[in-house]
């Protein structure tokens, strides 16, 4: 069967009835979501990414704190097979592409949760807010002073907020710098 007569079966299947049903005839392999990128899988998977060199399964054993080499090749190669990973011709393992994990984001090798970007958004209006009612302190009215102390007081409470959830989202995640 050709790849273009595969597409076309995907999209519809007409059964009796005349009702068109639409399916997925992609492999399991091809779609690995986020779920699956769990466990001792995403501990490889993290682990691989902080390092900066190729990686073979006796080091991610060590490094991942698995049981075995043949756990680390089998974790490696799931990787491998939905294209995070890729092998090299001495059979050590780097990041392909990275995975897009739920609530972090990547910056460089390093994953932060979308907790911390969202509190540094709130710091820097905090400080502009700051900013402006240090300047501007002396010669407005009681009203606005009032007004506006309170609209600061709820940017650092947001900002407390997404710093201490982005905190509580880092340590429940398997951090690589502890594998280390």
């Amino acid at each position: 069967m050709s790849p273009n007569s595969n597409r076309d079966l995907a999209k519809t299947l007409k059964p009796r009835t005349g009702n068109s049903i639409p399916i997925s005839l992609s492999s399991r392999a091809d779609d690995m979501t986020e779920a699956e990128l769990e466990g001792l899988t995403l501990t490889v998977y993290l682990y691989v990414a902080k390092k900066a060199k190729p990686v073979g399964p006796r080091e991610v054993t060590k490094g991942a704190g698995l049981s075995s080499p043949s756990v680390a090749y089998r974790h490696l190669q799931k990787l491998e097979d939905n294209g995070y990973l890729a092998k090299n011709e001495y059979g050590e393992y780097t990041v392909k592409k990275k995975a897009p994990l739920r609530g972090s984001i990547w910056l460089g090798r390093h994953l932060f949760p979308k907790m911390w970007i969202y509190g540094l958004v709130f710091l820097a209006i905090l400080a502009v807010e700051l900013g402006i009612f240090v300047i501007h302190f002396s010669v407005e009215t009681y009203e606005f002073k009032v007004f506006f102390a309170l609209i600061t007081l709820i940017t650092g409470v947001a900002t407390a907020v997404f710093g201490v959830e982005g905190y509580l989202q880092n340590r429940r995640k398997p951090s690589p710098s502890t594998l280390e």
